[in-house]
């Protein structure tokens, strides 16, 4: 039986579409321009060998991406839903897991950026409410830049609860939080750990914030109230694969 289908537009969004052999691509809308781009980039294999294709002006293509005031680049595809992760499948056998548990981010280009860090500066997995995460987004597909082919999303139904049953499970919790007193960089992040993220206007959640083992800040200019969250995360995730470099 099939998925639902849904439409994604960008270079990269495509391009990592089609490369990702899980991510079933059901039609490609590109330009001529576009596919001798695409042939060029992929020199060594034909990435349209399985899929339909049809050429059209860039014009043709302005409906896919003009509400959401995109670039869609020459590229336009259909695409299916990947199969969706199960936390507790993944983490059996591990060891040294980080992952990242958004409470209550909802912004699609937010999302996408974030996604594009983790998967980047390899992060586990990222959990987030089902309702709260924009699947079918062309917003968090293009800002995602194809990094979302590569990310385990576990999208739960319950974020306190998962937080829960990861604690029962070895995991600490990081709740990033401006007026914590401590330095997320005084952190020594050994062992499986969760970084917990709020949204941009409300932060955690209360209830969410009390299954935090420990609460942290970055520390910036006291001049400036916040940063965005997908640069936050960013600055976090750098950090952490530069420990590992290190250990």
């Amino acid at each position: 039986m099939n998925k639902s289908s849904f439409f994604i537009v960008g270079q990269h969004a495509v391009i990592e579409a089609l490369r990702n052999p899980k991510r079933k691509v059901l039609r490609v809308f590109l330009t001529e321009e576009s596919k001798k781009n695409l042939h060029k980039k992929n020199p060594n294999k034909n990435l349209l060998e399985d899929v339909k294709v049809y050429f059209k002006t860039k014009k043709e293509l302005d409906k896919y991406s003009t509400k959401e005031n995109l670039l869609h680049q020459g590229y336009v595809a259909e695409i299916e839903h990947l199969d969706k992760p199960i936390i507790k499948n993944f983490i059996k056998e591990k060891k040294d897991i980080t992952l990242v548990c958004l409470d209550g981010v909802t912004d699609p280009r937010n999302i996408g950026a974030l996604i594009r860090s983790a998967a980047s500066l390899n992060i586990d997995g990222i959990i987030i409410k089902e309702r709260h995460f924009p699947s079918e987004s062309k917003l968090m597909y293009k800002a995602s830049s194809g990094a979302i082919e590569y990310m385990n999303i576990f999208e739960v139904s319950n974020i306190n609860s998962t937080l829960k049953n990861l604690k029962d499970m070895n995991f600490w919790v990081y709740g990033f939080d401006g007026n914590a007193n401590k330095d997320f960089t005084d952190v020594e992040w050994k062992g499986n750990n969760i970084l917990l993220f709020g949204s941009e206007g409300f932060g955690m959640h209360q209830h969410t914030s009390k299954y935090a083992d420990f609460l942290v800040k970055i520390n910036i200019n006291d001049k400036v109230e916040s940063l965005n969250i997908s640069n936050s995360a960013a600055i976090v995730f750098h950090h952490l694969s530069f420990l590992k470099k290190k250990s």
